[in-house]
C-alpha cells in the first residue's frame, strides 16, 4: 500500500486521470438511470465534451486504450503509482467492454425489461463506484485495493 506522503500531487492526479476511460465507456449503461432520474444527468455533463471526442474521432477507444498500455505501464520511467492506477483502469474497462458484449445477448436471451434494466443499471453503479473508490484513494495517495483487479495490475506493471 502506498501512503499519503509518498507521493507527489501531481503523481496523484495523473493516477486518478486514466480511470475517465471506464467511466466515460460506462456511461451507456447508466440510459435507464438517466430516464428515471433526469438530474443525475447534471453530475455526468462535464464529461459530455470528452464523450463527444471519445465517441466523434474514428479509433479513439483503441488509440487510447493501447496508448495508455503501451506509452504508461510499460514505461518504467513512469512512476509505478501512476503505471499501476493506469493499468487498473484498463482492467475495469476491459471487463466493461466484455460486459457490453454479453449483456445485450442476456437481454434478447432474458427478454424481462425490469431484470435488463436492473442488469444495466447495477453495471452502471459498479463502475461509477469503482472509478470513485480508485480516483479517491488515487488523490489520496493510496493504492486503491479492488478484488481481482488490482493483484492483476500488479502482475502486469512489476
Amino acid at each position: 500500500m502506498t501512503w499519503q506522503g509518498s507521493t507527489t500531487v501531481r503523481d496523484r492526479i495523473f493516477a486518478a486521470l486514466p480511470y475517465l476511460l471506464p467511466l466515460i465507456d460506462g456511461l451507456g449503461f447508466g440510459g435507464f438511470l438517466f430516464e428515471q432520474f433526469p438530474a443525475l444527468r447534471g453530475i455526468f455533463l462535464p464529461l459530455v465534451p470528452l464523450l463527444q471526442i471519445y465517441r466523434g474521432v474514428p479509433f479513439a477507444p483503441l488509440i487510447i486504450f493501447f496508448g495508455l498500455f503501451l506509452l504508461v505501464v510499460r514505461n518504467t520511467d513512469i512512476n509505478y503509482f501512476i503505471r499501476l492506477n493506469t493499468m487498473q483502469a484498463i482492467l475495469i474497462d476491459i471487463a466493461l467492454i466484455l460486459c457490453s458484449l454479453v449483456v445485450p445477448f442476456l437481454a434478447n436471451v432474458i427478454q424481462v425489461p425490469l431484470v435488463v434494466e436492473t442488469l444495466y443499471n447495477t453495471i452502471f453503479l459498479a463502475i461509477v463506484i469503482a472509478c470513485v473508490y480508485a480516483v479517491s484513494s488515487s488523490l489520496m495517495g493510496r493504492d486503491s485495493e479492488m478484488l481481482l483487479i488490482t493483484e492483476a495490475a500488479r502482475m502486469q506493471v512489476r
